[in-house]
């Protein structure tokens, strides 16, 4: 009796990589700069409010205020803290977001997903540091303490101190998903919303969150490390939603 062979199944197609929702803000940035260059938003005024914008657009108040920092960086608006944002004179080869930044993620995206990860790398790392892995965490919270009004050296303290942590597991895989993910957030972008957003007040607190990540560690808490941890980076996030300056 003649016996069939069985099809060959074809390979499903693979998962197609959406844009990002926190993409938004390239293409918000674009729609902005069209309307400046069409009049509808005059040179030297203001505007209109955030809110309005954002319902405006359909876009989120983090992808707006992305956009308005992209515009900003190719000087098509200048935020004036405590009075608005207002329309500037374009000029002939008025400056591109930077390849990298157009191609990449956002830094509100980055940040979500460092929330996620991170936090369940402190759980693990809770488990499986060593007193050598202690030391060097400890030296660069030290370090972010001493250097607090430092910017580049507490910003290169508090790199260390996350990728140290994602060093005590053991998984290498998890060091270069930390290293990437933290590297594609730094830019002129990410700059841009540090001098708009974040304050010494923040700075401080931000220490006080690296300080409860440390303790978690130390005392083999993984439950204690994961909460600090998506605390501290939810606190980063939430700079977003405050007013500019």
């Amino acid at each position: 009796m003649l016996q069939l062979l069985p099809q060959p199944v074809e390979p499903a197609d693979e998962p197609a990589v959406k844009t990002a929702p926190d993409r938004a803000y390239v293409r918000l940035a674009a729609q902005i700069r069209a309307l400046v260059t069409q009049g509808e938003f005059a040179v030297g005024g203001r505007l209109p409010a955030e809110r309005a914008l954002a319902e405006r657009f359909d876009v989120s108040r983090t992808a707006l205020r992305e956009a308005i920092i992209a515009l900003e960086l190719q000087g098509v608006v200048e935020v004036r803290g405590g009075s608005g944002i207002y329309v500037c004179e374009l000029k002939p080869g008025v400056a591109r977001l930077p390849a990298a930044q157009e191609a990449g993620a956002g830094p509100f995206e980055l940040l979500r997903a460092r929330s996620l990860i991170e936090s369940e790398i402190a759980a693990l790392a809770a488990t499986t540091r060593t007193d050598a892995d202690l030391d060097r965490i400890f030296e660069a919270l030290t370090t972010m303490r001493d250097q607090v009004t430092d910017k580049s050296a507490n910003e290169a303290a508090d790199r260390r101190f996350h990728l140290y942590i994602a060093q005590s597991t053991g998984n290498s895989v998890l060091l270069a998903t930390v290293t990437s993910m933290w590297d594609q957030a730094r830019g002129p972008i990410w700059d841009k919303i540090e001098q708009h957003f974040h304050t010494q007040a923040l700075r401080q607190a931000s220490q006080e969150d690296h300080q409860r990540i440390f303790s978690a560690l130390v005392a083999g808490d993984a439950h204690a490390a994961r909460q600090a941890m998506r605390a501290h980076l939810e606190r980063v996030i939430g700079e977003f939603a405050q007013g500019w300056r």
